[in-house]
């Protein structure tokens, strides 16, 4: 085991994977040079040359449009949205090419690439750099949707993404990439579409995912000193969703709260919600619970940043009601 950063898990990936096969390539804004705002792709350049960390012009359609064209002649290319925001821009390459190919030819092409993509919430980005879109590609036929909690799983799930012949739309929190934590040495993989059991509990079943699991792990801490025992759910894949660990949870739990940072309505917490409803209503308890962002853009100013986020404390207020 190693103590390294979340952005340095995600570079030690990207170096592996590069190193491993040399079909692996990444393209994005200031990636060589600057070695990205995050320091994620630090040294690649150096190492793999510019034909294989390249720099490219402002334009996120030709960034996702040539890894598209790549892919589909062999490579396996990484394209990074320097802002998971930016995906709007080039919103037709994602729904109608990269998610749609394979499907459209019958499965004799497929596009193996992955979009790395920095969202949420940080210190007064505003409206238009700090969203969570997970949900919107949640609704997407074709595409696979990861968003790990912390360096293990973001080195682990950077690596199967980068492997796996679908494309995959890797969401990394930007608050995230300057937390520490242990990561297995060697070739550690964590499998796509399979949730993980973070703390095992009798009373309620809590499930999140990106920043926000590490914001229930806080809340049940506090949680526990009230004698509330919380199981804990990362789901690490939004799609496809690890349901079967869910609803065993929840069969012995008899509770359910579910929590992200993005916008409540029409969240990942929706869907689950609809399908342990679905599916295991006569097991609950207690009426399912979403903790979510309210429906407006992130704010700019301080004290309304403040009353958006989604904190522990709002969590575990949550956990408290279906108690």
């Amino acid at each position: 085991m190693s103590t390294i950063t979340f952005a340095q898990a995600t570079l030690d990936a990207m170096t592996e994977e590069m190193a491993r096969d040399e079909r692996v390539f990444v393209m994005g804004e200031d990636i060589a040079r600057q070695g990205g705002i995050f320091g994620q792709f630090k040294g690649l350049a150096d190492r793999f040359g510019t034909g294989r960390v390249m720099d490219t012009p402002i334009s996120e359609t030709a960034i996702v449009g040539a890894c598209i064209g790549s892919a589909l002649a062999g490579m396996r290319p990484v394209a990074d949205m320097h802002f998971a925001d930016f995906i709007g821009v080039c919103f037709d390459e994602v729904l109608n090419q990269m998610a749609k190919i394979y499907y459209m030819f019958g499965g004799q092409k497929s596009i193996p690439m992955v979009l790395r993509a920095p969202d949420g919430l940080v210190n007064q980005a505003a409206a238009q750099h700090s969203q969570s879109l997970e949900a919107f590609f949640l609704h997407i036929p074709g595409l696979k949707v990861v968003a790990p909690s912390n360096p293990a799983d973001a080195k682990g799930l950077l690596k199967s993404a980068i492997r796996d012949d679908n494309p995959v739309i890797y969401f990394e929190h930007k608050a995230l990439f300057s937390t520490k934590g242990e990561v297995p040495d060697g070739d550690h993989l964590v499998p796509i579409g399979r949730a993980n059991v973070v703390r095992k509990g009798s009373d309620v079943t809590l499930v999140s995912y990106s920043m926000t699991m590490n914001h229930c792990v806080k809340a049940a801490e506090i949680l526990a000193g009230e004698g509330i025992d919380v199981e804990l759910i990362d789901l690490r894949t939004i799609s496809p969703l690890d349901v079967g660990t869910i609803l065993e949870s929840v069969a012995r739990t008899t509770r359910l709260v579910i929590a992200h940072e993005a916008v409540k309505q029409g969240g990942v917490g929706a869907e689950l919600a609809a399908i342990v409803a679905e599916e295991a209503i006569d097991c609950l308890d207690a009426p399912i619970v979403r903790v979510g962002a309210p429906f407006t853009p992130v704010p700019f100013a301080r004290p309304l940043e403040r009353a958006y986020r989604v904190t522990p404390e709002k969590i575990a207020e949550a956990v408290r009601s279906v108690m």
